[in-house]
């Protein structure tokens, strides 16, 4: 199929991989949403005690907000869909850490926190049921071919709204971990320098020229 050819000229799919280790990958890609999930959860409801200095680390690195935002879940879904064997997988992968994390997410705050935010999480479960296909799209960028440099740009937009405090007329950071996440981001999609750099200036340019309220800061 044409389609098929153009996508595979994009970016080959590897099927070498034994479907025990595939199934045993994707457990455990379920079990680390489940255990992020709940480490953030028990984060946002943590009282802090700046007497104590593993508590005074995790109110100085605002910790508590920081898994409270998009950034650092957009980076993870991003290594998990670039880093998956095939593009399908990338789609499953990324759809089941997100299932892991919300449901954990959810019942934590159920059992332990005490209340249940059903309007906060039917926007996370959105996110969740299309998450496959913004995983896929994100798989094609790890190569070197055009089409991933336009992936690569958005991927950049994104995570630049998210990591960063931008507009038409400034720029701020907004704490070392989102620095750190942003440059973990960039460490991931890059393949070739040239690409590279149209993609992050592309990608900066727009996060100056459009706000997205929903991930930004």
């Amino acid at each position: 199929m044409k389609i098929m050819k153009f996508l595979n000229d994009i970016r080959k799919p590897d099927n070498d991989l034994k479907l025990k280790n595939r199934i045993i990958n994707t457990l455990l890609i379920f079990l680390f949403g489940i255990a992020l999930g709940i480490f953030s959860k028990w984060l946002d409801i943590l009282e802090i005690d700046s007497s104590v200095w593993w508590m005074n680390i995790v109110e100085v690195l605002d910790l508590n907000n920081f898994f409270s935002e998009m950034a650092v879940w957009l980076f993870i879904a991003l290594a998990v869909a670039v880093f998956s064997k095939t593009a399908l997988r990338a789609g499953l992968n990324v759809f089941l850490f997100f299932t892991g994390m919300c449901i954990s997410y959810h019942l934590y705050t159920v059992v332990f926190g005490g209340f249940n935010p059903e309007d906060y999480m039917m926007i996370w479960y959105g996110l969740t049921i299309i998450s496959p296909v913004f995983a896929i799209i994100c798989w094609y960028g790890r190569s070197e071919s055009r089409v991933s440099t336009v992936i690569n740009s958005l991927v950049l937009f994104f995570m630049s709204a998210s990591c960063f405090s931008l507009g038409m007329f400034y720029f701020d950071f907004r704490g070392i971990l989102y620095t750190a996440v942003f440059i973990a981001c960039c460490a991931v999609i890059y393949v070739k320098p040239v690409s590279f750099m149209i993609s992050l200036v592309t990608g900066l340019v727009l996060a100056f020229m459009i706000r997205i309220p929903f991930i930004s800061g």
